[in-house]
């Protein structure tokens, strides 16, 4: 079989007309050719760090809606249905994975549950991180969240860091704002990367120190902007990835379209592409072709570089998406589930006013990390929602045991009626609600419990809903049908005045605790700066 046209060559800088031989999926010879074309071949694109969970896809539905846009691997961290499940879910996500012919390159999680100060349906210890570890498919040791367990030597996640090492696999970071003698700690105790960055000076800081930096852009954290710069002066310390990334948006575009951006922006075309092919096979040593004679022939036929879209799609010499079709087909398995708590009432989500200043949450659009304001002494029995005031009720409840929910309080969403809720909250993934008032947000949260997982909306007498029936946190459906049904709710609750671009992943945020500086968990507040609960009141 031989494939013809403009073939981008990243490793010696030029686009040459050429002919691709493939022979039982291997390029075994790449001719130059006199053929006058516009047809661009280049390798195809790996997604560097993405939860898969978050798209609210399984890996198969997944890999039907990325492939559109060239994608033929993801790195993926299953950390979110760990949570959930254990080593019983990320079974789910390897055995999907391998029924569709994209390449999905699993994570050992490292932070199961992500901490101790919260409720969390799975667990896995040093020694199961080391049995996954031995697995093939499996390729690298998961963020390593617990930065604090590392910086002060905590034996257990220093097991986890040497059975990584002892079995060759690299070892994956989250520091949001680390920096100087921690990081280098941090760093030194052999993490090698970093998806986390915010800023070129925190970037730069940790290539400093050995790390690679995984560009994000993705739907609640958008990086690309503030770290382009990398490009100038350290290209080759570069990936790019979605991290996390809702349906909606992954219909649109995925990977092409951060490369689009760059090369519009003009940024060096070999530069970008190769932070998207070589430089994560590279590092992690993945079993995916880079267009040279005797690799894996997976790459992808684009209009232009530009506009980054995809003709067609290639995955070991299988043609897998050609000019709007996929072509291959998919069908989910049997639901994975852990869901166990009983409906509430709205008496369990009161405040008892203490006549004290109270702690607000300040959540900002785009981004991950919080802010701790302080509020003022209130008048009347129980502190309540002033949606005028854009001060909103949160909640979070334990899915997995019929235990009181945490109450909280916060600004930046600017919900001016009803409530919504979701049992997609990072990392533990309870129940977690924001509302003006205690009616809406109890029915909201009640309605995602009778499902046993989803996202809904209630206002009024009104629910609105999608039932997540894989773990409570990703659908069965296909991507078109999830991400109508995701735009449906999403626009709802901002006809309610809600101003986030994503409500529902912002909201799904307010509960990862390693990311300062507040958060609601379970067990009530977080000071994600000292790493510990603090009261409500002060």
């Amino acid at each position: 079989m031989k494939v013809e046209g403009r073939v981008v060559d990243i490793h010696n800088r030029r686009i040459i007309n050429a002919a691709i031989t493939v022979k039982e999926g291997i390029i075994i010879a790449i001719k130059n050719s006199d053929i006058i074309t516009n047809k661009l071949i280049l390798p195809g694109l790996i997604d560097s760090h993405v939860h898969i969970e978050s798209s609210m896809l399984t890996p198969g539905s997944f890999a039907v809606a990325c492939v559109p846009h060239g994608t033929i691997g993801v790195i993926s961290d299953p950390h979110e249905i760990a949570n959930v499940m254990g080593t019983r879910g990320i079974d789910y996500m390897i055995k999907e994975s391998q029924s569709v012919p994209v390449k999905f390159w699993f994570g050992a999680p490292s932070c199961v549950p992500a901490t101790k100060f919260e409720t969390s349906g799975g667990k896995i210890a040093a020694e199961e991180v080391r049995k996954l570890l031995e697995r093939v498919e499996v390729k690298y040791l998961a963020e390593m969240m617990n930065f604090p367990g590392v910086i002060n030597g905590d034996k257990e996640i220093l097991k986890k860091i040497g059975a990584a090492k002892e079995a060759g696999k690299k070892i994956d970071g989250h520091a949001p704002g680390l920096s100087g003698e921690r990081l280098r700690k941090y760093a030194g105790a052999g993490i090698s990367t970093d998806h986390e960055c915010s800023t070129i000076e925190e970037a730069r800081e940790k290539i400093s120190y050995g790390m690679k930096i995984l560009i994000r852009e993705g739907s609640a954290a958008r990086n690309l902007e503030a770290l382009e710069d990398l490009y100038n002066t350290e290209p080759s310390e570069v990936m790019l990835c979605s991290d996390d990334l809702h349906p909606e948006m992954l219909q649109k575009g995925h990977i092409n379209k951060l490369i689009a951006r760059l090369i519009n922006k003009g940024y060096d075309r070999y530069d970008v592409i190769r932070s998207a092919t070589l430089n994560p096979v590279e590092h992690y040593g993945l079993e995916a072709g880079l267009l040279r004679e005797g690799d894996a022939a997976d790459f992808i036929i684009v209009d232009s570089l530009e506009e980054m879209n995809v003709r067609e799609t290639w995955i070991s010499g299988r043609k897998v998406f050609d000019n709007g079709r996929v072509l291959f087909r998919f069908e989910p398995g049997i639901p994975v589930n852990a869901f166990n708590c009983s409906e509430i009432s709205a008496q369990e989500i009161k405040v008892k006013n203490q006549k004290k200043r109270f702690r607000i949450i300040h959540a900002y659009d785009g981004l991950l990390l919080t802010y701790e304001e302080t509020g003022g002494r209130v008048s009347g029995e129980y502190v309540e929602a002033s949606p005028g005031e854009d001060l909103l009720k949160l909640v979070v409840k334990d899915r997995y045991n019929d235990a009181p929910p945490a109450s909280a309080f916060i600004r930046g969403f600017n919900l001016k009626k009803g409530a919504f809720a979701s049992s997609v909250a990072h990392d533990s993934h309870n129940i977690i609600a924001i509302g003006t008032n205690d009616e809406d947000i109890v029915t909201a949260i009640n309605e995602i419990i009778k499902l046993k997982g989803g996202l809904a909306v209630s206002k009024a007498s009104t629910t609105d809903s999608l039932k997540l029936d894989v773990a409570g946190i990703m659908s069965t459906k296909q991507c078109r049908e999830v991400a109508s049904r995701y735009e449906f709710l999403s626009n709802r609750v901002k006809s309610m005045g809600c101003t986030m671009a994503a409500p529902f992943m912002t909201l799904s945020f307010m509960a990862l605790l390693v990311i300062p500086e507040l958060k609601l968990s379970d067990r009530g507040l977080f000071d994600g700066r000292k790493f510990c609960h603090v009261p409500l009141f002060v």
